[in-house]
C-alpha cells in the first residue's frame, strides 16, 4: 500500500494478514466498512478494486474502480486493471472504451495496443486487429503474444503463409523463455492440421505438451491426428486423456465415440457418446448461463 490508505493501525495489520493468507473475503470485509467511513477515500476505492479484482469478483471491481475515478483521475496501472475487470465480467464495451484511454495517453506502450487487437478479433474485425498487433510489434519487436495473435488474424483471413511465419517467430520467442506457453505451437498446428499438413503439424502439437502436458486441447488434437494416421490406440489413449484432463470438454468425447464404432467397440462408442451429450448440455447452459450473468451485471451497472 504506496499510498496513504485511511486505515488504524490495527485495522492495516488485519488487511495485511488476510492477503498474506489470500482470505481475500475477509480483506474486502474490512475495506467495504472502511469505505463506509471514508465513501471519498480513492486510495481505499482503488484497494478495494485491487482486491475484488483477484477475488474474481469482476463487477465489484469495477465498481470500486469508477466510484474512485469520480474522486479523481486513475492511475494508469489502475485504469489497466479496470479494463481487465470489464473483459473479464463479459463487458468488453467497457474494457475498450478504458483501453482506447490508455493508448491515447501512452501511445508508446504495445500492451494497449494489443489488447485493444485481441478485441477486434474477437469481433471478427481482422484487419483491424492486424493493423493494431504490428503497431504493438513495431514498439516490442519480442512481443511473443503479439506475434502469436497476429498469427491467428492472418490465419482468419486465410493469408496462410504469413500466419505461419508469425506462428514461427512467436515459437521462437516462446522458446526463448524461461517459462514458454504452449499456445504459439498449438497455434500453428492446428493451422497446420486444417491445412492437410499432419506430419508438420505433429511436432508443433508435441512441443506445446512439452510445454503444459495437462493442456486438454493439445492432447485432443494429436489424438485427432493419430486417429488420420491410423494409429488407432495412441489415438484413443490421447482422446482419454484430454476427456480426463477438462471434464467439461465435450469434443474429446464425440471423436471417442467414432473411434470406438470405428474399431467396432460399441460398447464404449455408447458410453462416449452419452458422455458427450451430457457435457454438450452442461457446456451449453453453462453459457446461458454466464450471458444472462453479464447481462444483469450490465443493467445493474447501467
Amino acid at each position: 500500500m504506496d499510498e496513504v490508505v485511511p486505515l488504524s493501525p490495527a485495522q492495516r495489520t488485519e488487511f495485511e494478514s488476510a492477503m498474506k493468507a489470500q482470505d481475500y473475503t475477509r480483506a474486502e470485509t474490512l475495506l467495504v466498512k472502511a469505505i463506509e467511513a471514508n465513501p471519498k477515500s480513492y486510495a481505499l476505492l482503488k484497494l478495494a478494486g485491487g482486491v475484488f479484482f483477484l477475488d474474481n469478483k469482476y463487477f465489484n471491481s469495477a465498481l470500486a474502480f469508477k466510484k474512485a475515478e469520480l474522486v479523481e483521475p486513475l492511475d494508469e496501472t489502475s485504469r489497466f486493471t479496470l479494463a481487465m475487470a470489464f473483459l473479464a465480467g463479459g463487458r468488453a464495451d467497457g474494457a475498450r472504451i478504458e483501453l482506447e484511454k490508455l493508448a491515447e495517453a501512452f501511445p508508446k506502450t504495445s500492451l494497449y495496443a494489443y489488447w485493444l487487437a485481441r478485441l477486434d478479433y474477437d469481433d471478427q474485425k481482422f484487419e483491424a486487429a492486424v493493423e493494431l498487433l504490428n503497431k504493438a510489434i513495431a514498439l516490442t519487436p519480442d512481443y511473443m503474444k503479439a506475434h502469436d495473435n497476429l498469427g491467428l488474424c492472418l490465419e482468419a483471413l486465410g493469408r496462410y503463409d504469413e500466419a505461419a511465419e508469425s506462428y514461427q517467430e512467436a515459437i521462437r520467442l516462446n522458446r526463448l523463455q524461461k517459462t514458454g506457453s504452449a499456445w504459439p505451437p498449438l497455434n500453428l498446428g492446428v493451422m497446420l492440421l486444417k491445412l492437410g499438413k499432419g506430419g508438420e503439424a505433429e511436432e508443433y502439437l508435441r512441443e506445446a505438451l512439452r510445454y503444459d502436458p495437462g493442456f486438454a486441447e493439445a492432447h485432443y488434437r494429436l489424438g485427432m491426428l493419430l486417429e488420420k494416421k491410423g494409429e488407432a490406440e495412441e489415438a484413443i489413449a490421447e482422446l482419454k486423456r484430454a476427456a480426463a484432463l477438462d471434464t467439461a470438454y465435450p469434443e474429446p468425447q464425440y471423436a471417442l465415440a467414432r473411434l470406438y464404432r470405428k474399431t467396432g467397440d460399441m460398447e464404449n462408442a455408447k458410453a462416449a457418446l452419452r458422455d458427450f451429450q451430457r457435457r454438450k448440455r452442461e457446456k451449453e447452459k453453462e453459457e446461458g448461463g454466464h450471458r444472462q450473468h453479464a447481462r444483469g451485471q450490465r443493467e445493474g451497472k447501467e
